[in-house]
C-alpha cells in the first residue's frame, strides 16, 4: 500500500521571479530611463531644433553648392585660426542652414580649452550672427552624457540605465506570457487594469525598436564599458593607430614641415568626392596642417542614405589637390558597430523614416512613463491608510511627478529661454541650460509641497500652456510667425509651432483624464475616520465573520 507523500511546497515560478525582477529593474532607474528616451526621441530632430532656435538664419530654399561653400570657409578658417594644427567644417545640408566648423588651438594657460568653434554662412562664408545657443544638441548630448558632471560619469550612469532597460525588456516578455493578445486589448478606466493593458499595449508595439535602440546604445560606448578586449587585441601604437583610423575620419595632424606652402583648392577635391559618391553626398571637410607644406585634406561622405557610421573618406595631399588614397572599407568588427551605431541614431533616414523612429521612440517614451505610474497604482492599493502612505511610496510618487510632467516643463522652459533670453547676453548658451534645470528643480519642489493628485494636474495644464502659447512668442520675438513660414514653406518653423499645439493638446488631455479620474475604494475595508474604526479592526471583523458556520452547515 502506498503511502500518500506530503505536498510539495509551493516555489516561486519564473514568471514571478521575472515579475520581481521586471519591477524593481524597471523602478531603480526609471526615471533616468524616462529622461534618456524623452530627449532621446526628441534629438531624431536635432538639426530641425537648432534650426528653429536661431532664427537669425536665413530660410534656406535649396541647398547650396557644397564645393564652392567648402571654398568659402576654408579660405574664412585660414584667418579665424591662423596657425591651428587641424581643423573641419561640416557643409550644409537639407536639414542643416549652416557650416559648423571646429579648429584646434595651442592653449595658452593650464586649463584652456584647446579647440575653437563657430558657426559660418554658407552664402557668404562669414561668421554668422546669431544668438548663441547649444540648440537641439543639448537634448542630444543630455541623452547619454546628461549635465553638470563629467562626461565619463554621465556616460556611465547612461550605460548602467540602458542595462537596467535590457533587463527589463527581457523579464518583461517572460512574464507577461499573454503579452500579444493583451496587445489587443484595453479596459478603459480600471484604474491597475487599465495601466497595465497601457503599458502592454506601448511595450508590444514597438518591441523590436525598443530592444534594438537599447542594445545599440549600449554598443555604441562599447570601448568605454569594456575595454579589455580592444586592449588585448590591440597592443602596439600602430594597431591602436589603425582602429582609430577604422572608426573615425579625422585624419591627425602629422609633424610640420615648417615650410609655408598655401592650401590648394578645397573645391576641386570636394567635386572629385562627388564625382565618386554623388551631389550632395559629401558630409564633411577635414585638413591637417593647413598652410604647411605637409598639410593634408579629408574629404568624408556623408551618413545619409547608408546604414552605417564606418567612415569614407577620401585623402589628398594637402598642397596639390593630388589624391593619396581611398578609405571605403573597414574591418567585420568595425562595420558591424558602424552599422548598430547608424541604427541608433538614424541619421541615415529621409523624413518618413525618421518620424516613424520618433513615433516609435515616444511610445517607448510611454511604456517608461505608464510603467513608474503602475508601480505607484499598483501599490497604492495594498497600502494600509492610502491618504497617509509610507515615506518611500511617497518619494516614488513625487520622483514620478517631477521626472514625467516637471521634465515637459523644464524642457519647454528651455525653449521659452531661448526667446526670452537677451541675444547679446554673455554665457547665453549657459543660461539657456540653467533655466531648463532649474525649471525642473522647481517642479520636484512643487511635487513635494503639493498632494499628489493635484500636483499631476497643474504640472500638466503648466506643460500645455506653455507649449501652447510657445508660437505666439515665437511670432513675438521673432520675425518667423506661424503665417509667414506656410508662405514661404519654411517647414521646420511651420513643424515646431504646429508640433507644439499638438503636444499641447496630448499634455492637456492627460490633465483632465488626470482630474476626472476618482480611485476606487476597495470594498470590505472601512478607511479610517473620526468616529469609526480601523482597517485593522474592520480587517478582524471579517475574519470573525468567515470563521461563522453558513446556514445549512454543522
Amino acid at each position: 500500500m502506498k503511502t500518500a507523500q506530503a505536498p510539495r511546497p509551493a516555489g516561486q515560478g519564473i514568471r514571478q521571479s521575472m515579475s520581481g525582477l521586471h519591477s524593481w529593474t524597471g523602478l531603480l532607474l526609471g526615471w533616468i530611463l524616462y529622461a534618456m528616451f524623452l530627449t532621446g526621441t526628441v534629438a531624431y530632430f536635432k538639426d530641425e531644433l537648432s534650426q528653429w532656435m536661431r532664427p537669425e538664419l536665413a530660410h534656406q530654399t535649396e541647398v547650396p553648392d557644397p564645393a564652392s561653400v567648402a571654398q568659402r570657409i576654408a579660405d574664412e578658417l585660414a584667418g579665424v585660426a591662423p596657425g591651428s594644427p587641424q581643423w573641419s567644417m561640416r557643409l550644409p545640408d537639407a536639414r542643416n542652414n549652416s557650416v559648423y566648423a571646429f579648429w584646434r588651438t595651442a592653449p595658452r594657460t593650464p586649463g584652456q580649452r584647446g579647440f575653437g568653434e563657430g558657426y559660418f554662412d554658407p552664402a557668404t562664408g562669414r561668421t554668422v550672427s546669431a544668438r548663441d545657443t547649444m540648440g537641439g544638441d543639448f537634448f542630444y548630448r543630455f541623452h547619454f552624457q546628461f549635465h553638470y558632471m563629467p562626461v565619463l560619469w554621465g556616460r556611465w550612469i547612461a550605460g548602467a540605465a540602458a542595462m537596467f532597460m535590457l533587463v527589463a525588456i527581457v523579464s518583461g516578455v517572460i512574464t507577461h506570457k499573454k503579452i500579444f493578445v493583451d496587445f489587443f486589448t484595453f479596459r478603459w478606466g480600471k484604474g491597475q487594469r487599465s495601466w497595465l493593458d497601457a503599458h502592454n499595449a506601448l511595450s508590444v508595439f514597438g518591441l523590436p525598436f525598443h530592444f534594438m535602440i537599447t542594445y545599440t546604445g549600449l554598443v555604441t560606448l562599447m570601448a568605454l564599458y569594456m575595454p579589455w578586449g580592444e586592449q588585448a587585441a590591440f597592443k602596439s601604437q600602430a594597431e591602436r593607430r589603425q582602429l582609430n583610423a577604422e572608426l573615425s575620419a579625422f585624419i591627425q595632424p602629422g609633424q610640420p614641415s615648417g615650410q609655408a606652402v598655401p592650401l590648394a583648392p578645397v573645391a576641386d577635391m570636394v567635386r572629385q568626392a562627388e564625382e565618386r559618391w554623388g551631389r550632395d553626398a559629401v558630409g564633411r571637410v577635414t585638413a591637417t596642417n593647413p598652410g604647411d607644406a605637409a598639410a593634408r585634406v579629408a574629404v568624408a561622405r556623408g551618413d545619409a542614405g547608408r546604414v552605417s557610421m564606418s567612415p569614407q573618406y577620401m585623402e589628398f595631399e594637402g598642397t596639390t589637390g593630388r589624391l593619396v588614397a581611398v578609405h571605403e572599407g573597414v574591418g567585420p568588427a568595425a562595420e558591424t558597430r558602424g552599422v548598430l551605431y547608424a541604427l541608433h541614431l538614424g541619421r541615415f533616414s529621409d523624413s518618413v523614416t525618421r518620424w516613424l523612429y520618433f513615433l516609435v521612440s515616444l511610445a517607448g517614451t510611454a511604456m517608461v512613463g505608464t510603467g513608474l505610474v503602475m508601480w505607484i497604482v499598483k501599490r497604492r492599493q495594498k497600502l494600509p491608510d492610502p491618504d497617509r502612505p509610507h515615506v518611500g511610496f511617497r518619494l516614488v510618487e513625487r520622483l514620478n511627478i517631477a521626472s514625467i510632467a516637471g521634465l515637459s516643463v523644464a524642457m519647454t522652459a528651455f525653449l521659452w529661454g531661448n526667446r526670452l533670453l537677451p541675444p547679446g547676453m554673455a554665457e547665453r548658451s549657459a543660461w539657456e541650460i540653467h533655466v531648463f534645470f532649474i525649471v525642473w528643480a522647481l517642479a520636484l519642489v512643487h511635487a513635494v509641497l503639493r498632494p499628489a493628485r493635484k500636483a499631476w494636474i497643474e504640472q500638466l495644464w503648466t506643460a500645455a500652456a506653455l507649449l501652447a502659447l510657445l508660437p505666439l512668442l515665437n511670432a513675438l520675438s521673432t520675425e518667423r510667425p506661424l503665417w509667414h513660414s506656410l508662405a514661404d514653406g519654411d517647414w521646420v518653423f511651420a513643424g515646431m509651432d504646429l508640433m507644439c499645439w499638438a503636444l499641447a493638446a496630448l499634455h492637456a488631455a492627460l490633465a483632465i483624464r488626470t482630474a476626472r479620474h476618482r480611485p476606487k475604494v476597495r470594498s470590505g475595508v472601512q478607511r479610517t475616520r473620526s468616529g469609526g474604526a480601523s482597517d485593522r479592526e474592520a480587517t478582524d471583523r471579517e475574519r470573525m465573520a468567515s470563521a461563522l458556520p453558513r446556514k445549512g452547515e454543522a
